[in-house]
């Protein structure tokens, strides 16, 4: 075994322990939780090795990167999931629909009438999650609090699939609020699943109810940069 696979797989044993030990805090099994290793920025020399101890369920932020980089590793490796984990802009919604299997980033009803078209066109319905702009940060993208129940119904009216809410917690500040919030509210809404956590804060996510989680450096290491 080449020193990159044993390296992956002690990243990945390590977060999967960490997993277990969150989950079996409340009552949970780890194997109700998705592990999505974010893989952005990522060569697939990089990927692989991780691909190789096991992991298959991988987030990207950027269509064109996923593009560039997934439809060669599918091939060698036909049961990966991919999913879209960063914004998406509705100019690239049909590409997304064609590419992922997930898609975490739906925030507006712009984009949502967008995904509906290529969907339609398509003939695949692809599950997304409502992203919510938990900390009301000017910068970052995510639905407005008091818009996601008008956006979960016109979703629904579209015939869009909704698994879940996605969130990203403000950088600053303790996170564990900002995911009981968006636990409360897919309880509200009747919605199973949250996408929330990652390296820094998984643990605490999983402890809040994340059945989603979307991990990089942990398992990846420092993250390289152009």
């Amino acid at each position: 075994m080449t020193t990159a696979i044993t390296q992956a797989r002690d990243r990945l044993a390590a977060v999967r322990d960490t997993m277990d030990r969150a989950a079996r805090l409340t009552g949970r099994s780890a194997d109700a939780i998705t592990l999505i290793a974010v893989s952005k920025t990522q060569e697939t020399d990089a990927i692989r090795p991780l691909i190789e101890a096991g992991q298959r369920v991988f987030g990207e932020n950027r269509v064109q990167e996923a593009q560039a980089k997934w439809p060669a590793l599918r091939q060698e490796y036909p049961d990966i999931r991919l999913h879209l984990v960063g914004q998406l802009q509705s100019n690239k919604a049909a590409d997304a629909v064609a590419l992922f299997d997930v898609i975490h980033s739906l925030d507006r009803p712009s984009l949502l009438t967008s995904l509906a078209k290529a969907m339609d066109a398509g003939g695949r319905r692809v599950p997304c999650y409502i992203q919510v702009n938990i900390g009301a940060e000017e910068q970052k993208g995510g639905c407005a609090i008091a818009d996601v129940p008008a956006l979960i119904a016109a979703a629904r009216e579209a015939d869009v699939p909704l698994l879940g809410l996605m969130c990203v917690p403000p950088a600053q500040g303790e996170p564990a609020p900002y995911f009981a919030l968006l636990a409360k509210m897919a309880r509200e809404e009747g919605l199973e699943r949250l996408s929330m956590g990652m390296s820094g804060d998984f643990e605490t996510a999983i402890m809040l109810g994340a059945t989603d989680i979307r991990v990089g450096t942990a398992l990846f290491g420092a993250r390289p940069y152009p």
